[in-house]
């Protein structure tokens, strides 16, 4: 229900190289010659963070539609404004918290909603590897750079604990919020050891569910990922995988009911194609998906900041 109309980049090889393969209708080197083409509806960003909330503004004031990678934006004050446009401009703002079209997590989520009653306690972890990067980059398409590609002023790993908490932190808040509700607060502890760092966060859910949240970075073992939910009538315990391998989640739900597990197949791991299949659906007809919206971007960017904060 999606196709690529149209690619922009400022670097003309990477441009090339990107329109061979991807075969878009036009192919733009300057981003308001292309936000000015009234054949396009949608804009995804993919760009590094510091550049989202612009590129996005300009979008939206355009007219278009938007699906940002994550995170919205890279403080509370630049997120607020950018809410504040897609607001104005009346155009879907999707931030790209993929995890939310993961089969197994969305099969949990319908639990979660038809029958497991009250919830009780959530406990999440997002552990990255240390051997993250060999394993991906077997699996991962080539990554293909550019001396003319613009980057940001700032070097975005110049903070270590800003960026792992943006690049990681925000998938482990949004699948929590995702699951359970609002984060109302936030108590948080942090370590660094030998390069590691490690977050443990206890929050308080708007619905009274306690949880507690774990973000380490790298643990010296395979990725390690997943969440435990209790509830009035069953549980959830989910493993997530490293997302390059286009993985469903494996999700085994308890029924309290018939003592009994079910575990979905959940074939179609591709959650980042399902995405913008989303993010499609929601601007052409108008349908309620499980894409992370513009105040759930919000949202994630004001725990993540609290959490700094704690």
């Amino acid at each position: 229900n999606a196709e690529p109309y149209a690619i922009c980049s400022l670097a003309e090889d990477l441009l090339t190289r990107m329109a061979a393969t991807h075969a878009p209708t036009r192919t733009f080197a300057d981003y308001a010659a292309m936000l000015a083409d009234p054949e396009l509806e949608a804009v995804i960003i993919a760009t590094a963070d510091a550049f989202h909330v612009e590129a996005s503004r300009l979008a939206l004031e355009a007219g278009k539609h938007v699906l940002c990678e994550k995170p919205m934006a890279m403080s509370v004050e630049e997120a607020e404004r950018l809410a504040a446009i897609a607001r104005r401009a009346g155009r879907i703002l999707h931030i790209g918290h993929m995890k939310r079209y993961d089969p197994g997590i969305e099969a949990a989520k319908d639990f979660i909603d038809r029958e497991m009653g009250q919830l009780l306690a959530l406990k999440a972890w997002y552990c990255d590897s240390t051997h993250r990067y060999t394993m991906t980059d077997a699996v991962q398409p080539l990554i293909v750079k550019s001396k003319a590609a613009r980057r940001p002023s700032r070097d975005p790993k110049a903070d270590p604990q800003q960026y792992m908490m943006l690049a990681h932190g925000s998938h482990l808040v949004d699948t929590a919020r995702f699951l359970v509700g609002d984060i109302v607060s936030v108590e948080a502890r942090y370590l660094e050891r030998f390069g590691a760092r490690c977050w443990f966060v206890d929050v308080a859910f708007a619905n009274g569910t306690l949880g507690h949240l774990d973000l380490t970075v790298a643990v010296r073992m395979d990725w390690h990922e997943g969440f435990q939910l209790s509830g009035e009538n069953g549980s959830v315990i989910a493993q997530l995988f490293n997302p390059w391998y286009y993985k469903s989640s494996e999700v085994d739900i308890f029924h309290e009911k018939t003592a009994t597990w079910h575990r979905p197949l959940a074939a179609d791991g591709h959650f980042y194609r399902r995405q913008v299949e989303g993010f499609a659906d929601a601007a052409l007809h108008g349908k309620t998906v499980r894409g992370a919206t513009v105040e759930d971007g919000l949202a994630s960017v004001r725990a993540m900041a609290a959490i700094a904060e704690s």
